[in-house]
């Protein structure tokens, strides 16, 4: 079967707006109505966060967030079990991100075979090392069809991001700055010479700017620098608002890709 992320690259060839919450936030079983309301809403991607108690690369938004979806009873099964049916209901590209440790205790070649089993597109593990997935999970990850993305940092020698764009086979999650998610200092878009550097590599795999991506005026300006961009913590914050489910995410949308 043709991955959908790879599809949507072909089909879309610039703008692109992958949107990232916490499975079980705010509430446990609001995960199926965010995916289908972003979709609505002309999302182009979904990434689908895995609540983890330790997340090293999040922010204090997505980590408050994935605190409470533990309380409220979120874990890998019940994330499966919700998304069962995901694919009678969309097509959108669904990538699921998370941290190693959980996926371990539940088991990688069986987690991998229930993605493949609901329709997940992509895995994102940002603490599982190329050298690790090279060596035990290619061949898994490649029979079950899931895409294995990587993150590069402006740090990143460009030797690595070689490394990286062979083993990779989505997009390359284009990290924009040395923090955590949900900065709004400024340096999301700021590094041009990094964003430069990436696109003249000619790469294989299409690149995605992530990490403090907040409002019109930053994803705009990513969108300049590669094929799209990615926003988790702004849109947390805006599903933690007064209001509907639905007019918060149709009001977040709607004023990030306006004039886009």
């Amino acid at each position: 079967m043709e991955n959908r992320i790879k599809t949507l690259f072909e089909q879309k060839p610039q703008g692109l707006l992958s949107v990232y919450f916490t499975a079980g936030y705010p509430n446990l079983e609001d995960t199926v109505p965010i995916i289908l309301e972003l979709e609505k809403n002309g999302v182009d991607l979904i990434e689908v966060g895995m609540p983890f108690s330790d997340p090293l690369a999040d922010g204090p938004t997505i980590q408050q967030s994935s605190e409470i979806a533990l309380r409220n009873g979120m874990t890998i099964p019940k994330l499966f079990e919700q998304l069962k049916n995901i694919r009678k209901h969309t097509q959108i590209p669904l990538v699921l991100m998370g941290y190693l440790n959980p996926v371990m205790q539940y088991g990688v070649e069986r987690f991998c075979q229930k993605a493949r089993e609901i329709g997940i597109d992509g895995i994102i593990l940002p603490d599982l090392p190329l050298s690790d997935y090279v060596r035990e999970y290619t061949e898994l990850f490649e029979q079950n069809n899931l895409s294995k993305i990587f993150l590069i940092t402006p740090q990143t020698p460009e030797q690595r991001i070689r490394e990286i764009d062979s083993h990779t086979n989505g997009f390359v999650y284009m990290v924009s700055s040395a923090s955590v998610t949900g900065s709004t200092n400024g340096q999301a878009v700021a590094n041009t010479d990094y964003f430069q550097r990436v696109g003249q590599m000619g790469l294989r795999n299409p690149g995605m700017i992530g990490f403090g991506i907040h409002n019109r005026d930053t994803f705009s300006q990513a969108c300049n620098h590669a094929r799209g961009a990615i926003i988790g913590s702004a849109f947390i914050k805006a599903l933690a608002q007064e209001g509907s489910l639905e007019q918060n995410i149709q009001t977040f949308i709607q004023g990030i890709k306006q004039e886009v």
